[in-house]
């Protein structure tokens, strides 16, 4: 049962999907659709750019960390450990010369927070999360 558990967490983690668009036009797009979802952008981190300044080099990837006061209130009241997810966070990344948004899904959260009471809250948020993907592509 325990194995069959883990997989359907992993089959739920993440929301992703390709772009055609490049990669700096998808990340413009992405911070656009949060501003527009009423969410705001705390950061854009610039894995590449990081990675590179120790020597490391990868293709273009950026995580953007993006947050709604109220929500984050609410989770963080439901159990304070919850702020180990947060912010919420979608990579856009190029793999094998292919544009890719990805989020984690906030479906997955009771599974980890099983005593804490989030209501239909993860179902909210994770549906926000996927329209901002589906809307930047």
């Amino acid at each position: 049962m325990k194995h069959l558990m883990k997989i359907k967490l992993i089959m739920e983690f993440d929301y992703t999907v390709t772009t055609t668009k490049n990669f700096d036009e998808t990340v413009r797009n992405v911070q656009k659709e949060i501003a527009k979802a009423g969410l705001r952008v705390l950061y854009i981190h610039d894995v590449q750019k990081t990675l590179a300044e120790k020597g490391f080099k990868i293709e273009h990837f950026k995580i953007i960390e993006f947050c709604n006061a109220k929500f984050a209130n609410e989770f963080l009241k439901a159990d304070i450990k919850i702020g180990l997810c947060m912010p919420c966070k979608i990579n856009v990344y190029i793999k094998d010369s292919q544009t890719f948004i990805s989020g984690m899904r906030p479906i997955i959260l009771p599974q980890f927070f099983p005593q804490a009471d989030l209501g239909e809250r993860p179902k909210e948020i994770d549906q926000i999360i996927q329209n901002i993907i589906n809307n930047a592509k």
